[in-house]
C-alpha cells in the first residue's frame, strides 16, 4: 500500500479527498489522506504551504505528499508567479508546479527523495469546477434540479470546466452562489462530486485526470 498526504486549503477539499478521491484509489493499493493546510486551513501562501510540505517529506519518509489548492486566489511568493499572460490556463499551472516542485527540490536532501516523493498540484480554477463536468448530475446531486440548465449554460460557455473563471467575482463557486444562494461548499460540493463521478471528471478535465493518474500509478513504483 502507497501512502499520499494530500494537503489542501479547507473543508471542502479535505472532504473530496477523504470521501471521494481515496476511495477510488484503494482498489490500486494507494492510501490517500487529506491533511488540512496548518491543520486548520486557509490563506494559501507559499510561506505556509512550503513549511507543511517540508515537515510532511521530512516526518514520514516513507510516504508521498501532494497538494490541492485553487489556483484561484492563490496567495504570494509561490514560485513561477505571476506566469505569462499569453499562456493557456492549463500552462500557467504546470509552470508554476514545475517551479514548485523544483523549489522543494532545492530545500531539501536527495536523500529524501523529494524529486519522487512530492507531486504538486494546483486545482483549475477552483474546486467548484470539477462539478460542471456533468452539469445535470451537479444540479440533481444539490437537490437543485432546476439550476441544470443554467448549470449547462455556464458550461457551455467554456472550451472545459477547468477554464470557467473568466473574472475574479465569476470563480466557479461565485457562479453556484449566484444560483443557488443557500450552497453549501462541504456538504453539497462533496454530494454533487459523488452525483457527478470521478469518470465524468476524468474526461473533461484534463489536469486533474492527470494528477489522478499521477496517483493511480504511484502503486507500481
Amino acid at each position: 500500500m502507497k501512502r499520499v498526504l494530500v494537503i489542501v486549503e479547507g473543508q471542502t477539499e479535505e472532504s473530496f479527498v477523504g470521501r471521494v478521491l481515496a476511495p477510488a484509489l484503494w482498489p490500486r493499493q494507494v492510501y490517500a489522506k487529506p491533511v488540512l493546510l496548518g491543520h486548520r486551513g486557509g490563506r494559501v501562501n507559499y510561506a505556509r504551504v512550503s513549511r507543511d510540505v517540508l515537515i510532511q517529506l521530512k516526518q514520514d519518509r516513507t510516504a508521498y505528499c501532494t497538494t490541492m489548492f485553487d489556483f484561484y486566489g492563490l496567495g504570494a511568493g509561490f514560485p513561477g508567479t505571476p506566469p505569462p499572460a499569453h499562456l493557456s490556463n492549463y500552462d500557467k499551472v504546470v509552470q508554476i508546479e514545475t517551479a514548485f516542485r523544483q523549489d522543494i527540490c532545492a530545500r531539501i536532501p536527495d536523500s529524501l527523495r523529494p524529486d519522487r516523493r512530492f507531486i504538486p498540484y494546483l486545482q483549475l480554477h477552483e474546486y467548484e469546477g470539477l462539478l460542471f463536468s456533468d452539469p445535470t448530475a451537479f444540479a440533481h446531486g444539490i437537490n437543485q434540479a432546476q439550476l441544470a440548465h443554467s448549470f449547462q449554460q455556464i458550461r457551455d460557455s467554456f472550451q472545459t470546466p477547468e477554464d470557467i473563471n473568466d473574472d475574479p467575482n465569476r470563480a466557479p463557486s461565485k457562479r453556484v452562489i449566484a444560483c443557488h444562494p443557500a450552497y453549501r461548499k462541504v456538504i453539497e460540493g462533496t454530494q454533487a462530486a459523488k452525483s457527478v463521478g470521478l469518470a465524468a471528471i476524468r474526461a473533461e478535465c484534463r489536469h486533474f485526470r492527470e494528477w489522478f493518474e499521477t496517483l493511480e500509478g504511484l502503486q507500481d513504483l
